[in-house]
Order: structure tokens, then C-alpha cells, then sequence
């Protein structure tokens, strides 16, 4: 039996590094992108990939997801990384452009997971949840308050996905990420200066208590293990996957208001 997983946002950074590391453990994965990925192009001919293009909010793209992944093997996971970053001061963009934000993130995990569930149920199979979730659903920094929300409403949305299909064998966590390593972060590196990479780097090793950020891979691998029967009694929790940022005090990245 080939097992297949759907990866939203899994064309780049923590996305396709869980994806890279589902298809090098043998199973075919869907990747639902906003825009093409070449690097799936050898995999897609083999047999062993699918892409969809669009929103992993819309309960379509969702839907043909799963359709795909169904087509590649039997649907056993799913992975709900698709997320917005942008921040926003309350006072200045007010509640209506706020919760905009909140539901850009939040809406990806509920039409990924009703995707999940229906043909989980429809296959009675069960199959695996993980949403990737943050530290700052737990300890928010300033200015971030439209995804420090949402990843909390991620965190209860996976506790009550658990409990309401356990008894149909779904099993449901999320990854809580600290700082980690992608092309973004590189190329946000890549534009400082020689003094504000040394603040940076000292801010990591600050934040972290293991002294640096992580790598994708590290995220990847806790996802793959709780996707796997490895993690079969394993259901509504939260992995912190942060190199000990939520384990400790007062965060130095925070900001203030003026």
C-alpha cells in the first residue's frame, strides 16, 4: 500500500522540507501551492507527486487535494503549514482588517481538515492531522496580533478535531515552531548588515535556549513521526518543536508600543 499525504503550502521553506521528508520515506504527496513548483516536475512524471494550484483556504482546492492524493495512494495524512505572515497594530487597522488577517490564517487548517476528515471517514481508514501552529499562540509578540490569535484558534481547532474523531481513528496534533531557518529568514540575512546579522544571531541564541534557530528538517522530522504509526496513541496535542523558546522567560524579541 502506498500511503500519500497532502502538504498545503509545501512548495518552499518548513512546507517542502515536510514534503521532501514524506517522499523520502516512501509515500506520494500532494503539494498545494499558490503558483508552480518546478522542483515537483521529476516527481509529478514518476508518479510519486501531484500539485494543486490555489488557495489551501478554499474548500475546493481542499477537495481536489484530496481527490489527488487518492489518486496516488491511499490518503493517510495531512498537513495543514499554509499560513500568512503579516502584522498589524489593532488601533491602526481596526477589527474589520484584523480578523481578515486572523481568517487568512485560520481558514486553511478548517478547509484542510474537513477535506481530511471527509475521506478519512469516507475511506474508514482513519489517517493523521498535523497542523503547524507557534510559539506565539502560547506567548504572543507585540505587534503580531492578527497570527498570534489564529494560531491559538489553530491549537483549540486541533484539541477539538481530536476529540470530536478519535472514534473514527483521526488522529489530530500540531507543531508549536520557534525561530527556524528558511529561504525567507536567508534572505531576510542576506539584505543586513555585518552588525545586524551579529544582533540577529545573538538574538537567536537569546530566544532559544538550545542557542539557535532550527532547521526545516527538524520540524519535518517531528511532523513524519506524528503522521506515522510510530504515533498511533498520540492524538490532540501540541508538540513544541522551538528549541526550548516557549520553556523559558521574557522574550527578547518583543516589541513595544510608543
Amino acid at each position: 500500500m502506498t500511503r500519500a499525504a497532502v502538504v498545503t503550502g509545501g512548495g518552499r521553506g518548513v512546507g517542502r522540507a515536510i514534503a521532501e521528508r514524506l517522499l523520502a520515506g516512501g509515500d506520494a504527496v500532494v503539494v498545494v501551492e499558490m503558483r508552480p513548483e518546478e522542483w515537483l516536475d521529476p516527481l509529478i512524471a514518476s508518479g510519486r507527486a501531484a500539485l494543486v494550484v490555489g488557495d489551501a483556504g478554499d474548500d475546493a482546492t481542499a477537495a481536489e487535494a484530496a481527490a489527488a492524493a487518492q489518486s496516488l495512494g491511499t490518503l493517510t495524512g495531512w498537513v495543514n503549514n499554509a499560513a500568512l505572515f503579516r502584522d498589524a497594530w489593532l488601533h491602526e487597522a481596526g477589527g474589520a482588517a484584523v480578523a481578515e488577517l486572523i481568517r487568512a490564517n485560520l481558514q486553511p487548517c478548517l478547509a484542510g481538515s474537513a477535506a481530511a476528515v471527509r475521506a478519512f471517514r469516507a475511506a474508514g481508514t482513519g489517517g493523521a492531522i498535523v497542523n503547524v501552529s507557534s510559539h506565539q499562540a502560547q506567548r504572543a509578540v507585540a505587534g503580531a496580533l492578527p497570527y498570534a490569535t489564529a494560531k491559538a484558534a489553530v491549537e483549540g481547532l486541533t484539541r477539538a478535531l481530536a476529540v470530536d474523531y478519535g472514534p473514527s481513528g483521526i488522529r489530530v496534533n500540531a507543531v508549536a515552531l520557534g525561530s527556524i531557518r528558511t529561504e525567507r529568514m536567508d534572505a531576510a540575512v542576506a539584505a543586513m548588515t555585518g552588525p545586524e546579522r551579529a544582533d540577529l544571531a545573538q538574538t537567536m541564541r537569546d530566544l532559544h535556549p538550545l542557542g539557535r534557530p532550527g532547521a526545516a528538517a527538524e520540524v519535518a522530522d517531528a511532523v513524519a513521526y506524528l503522521l506515522s504509526d510510530a504515533a498511533s496513541f498520540i492524538t490532540g496535542a501540541i508538540v513544541p518543536v522551538d528549541g526550548g523558546r516557549a520553556a523559558q522567560g521574557p522574550d527578547p524579541e518583543a516589541r513595544r508600543l510608543d
